[in-house]
């Protein structure tokens, strides 16, 4: 084996045990940052410098991105203007591997000014930061890996596993779930498979409908005539109830079994009767797992109550490419 794999897996070891080692540590100090940050009315502000900086990036993300209002303050910058971004009600968590990083250290007059609470990642709870810290979460004291050890490498990994388990568990307490956070990510993956029904139906006159005592040809001609030429339509009563469903296949069936005058025919004896229909609060994944299983291009939307509300196409579900 060549040599250089043996000395990667142990810059990984190195780092899974910073990690470890974290997960050992978290107790009390953990819970009450868990604590303040449900309770905070403002936003966490994230900071940090260098490496430790990308991580308190990368939490204040997190964050946001799981229902906590956050943002991240470069400490260089907040020390020649930008300090105006923290005020009362925020809370400040700020991530420095020694404790002692100056920028960091000299932001904290004026954020403990404003009255903000200052929890601290750091190795050490009796560093400069430590010190003036309200809360710390100490990582303890973490070799670097690699080559002499110098690089920012397992303390950054650390910072990352404890960011991440903070801003998790704070998910899991404003119980931020699935839907929530489609709505923080519309043009990702996620939130294309999170869609509802009801976001993809089509409704108005891209939804064709008749009334029972219609004729077949006036099934075909609203068939015809509706943009996107769905090739279904739905059957309905005076109320708006779905009795039925016709489409291009039922169509076909007909005129192979020789089909009467469809001026005349009535769409009540052609259709299929209480037709296999979706609700409109079914998940686009899931609609789309439907039709696939069932064979067919479009489903009638309905109501809890029986009430047609849409009409769901195949088509439109493949144009968000969930498949």
């Amino acid at each position: 084996m060549d040599p250089r794999i043996e000395r990667a897996r142990a810059i990984v070891d190195c780092e899974a045990k910073a990690v470890r080692q974290v997960a050992e540590r978290l107790g009390p100090a953990f819970l009450q940052a868990l604590d303040r940050i449900l309770a905070l009315r403002g936003r966490v502000v994230t900071a940090g410098m260098g490496k430790a900086g990308f991580i308190a990036q990368k939490t204040s993300a997190t964050l946001a991105s799981t229902g906590t209002p956050s943002i991240f303050l470069h400490p260089a910058e907040a020390i020649h203007g930008d300090l105006g971004r923290i005020e009362a009600g925020d809370l400040l968590l700020a991530f420095s591997k020694s404790g002692e990083t100056q920028e960091l250290l000299v932001m904290l007059p004026h954020v403990k000014n404003v009255g903000v609470p200052i929890v601290a990642i750091t190795q050490d709870a009796g560093s400069t930061l430590g010190r003036h810290a309200d809360l710390v979460l100490e990582l303890g004291r973490i070799a670097e890996a690699g080559p002499h050890g110098l690089a920012p490498s397992a303390s950054t990994t650390a910072m990352l596993a404890l960011g991440d388990a903070l801003a998790l568990m704070v998910q899991e307490g404003r119980r931020f779930g699935p839907e929530d956070f489609a709505r923080f990510h519309p043009g990702g993956d996620l939130g294309r498979r999170l869609m509802k029904v009801r976001e993809l139906m089509r409704t108005g006159d891209r939804n064709p409908v008749v009334r029972s005592g219609a004729t077949v040809m006036q099934a075909i001609e609203v068939m015809t005539r509706t943009p996107g030429r769905p090739g279904a339509t739905s059957v309905v009563d005076a109320t708006g109830k779905l009795l039925g469903f016709f489409t291009d296949g039922d169509l076909r069936r007909l005129i192979e079994q020789g089909l009467a005058d469809p001026r005349q025919r009535l769409i009540d004896d052609a259709m299929t009767r209480t037709p296999r229909a979706i609700d409109p609060e079914t998940f686009a994944l899931e609609a789309l797992a439907l039709l696939h299983q069932r064979a067919i291009d479009q489903m009638p939307v309905v109501s809890a109550s029986g009430a047609l509300l849409g009409l769901l196409d195949v088509q439109d579900l493949l144009n968000l490419k969930i498949g």
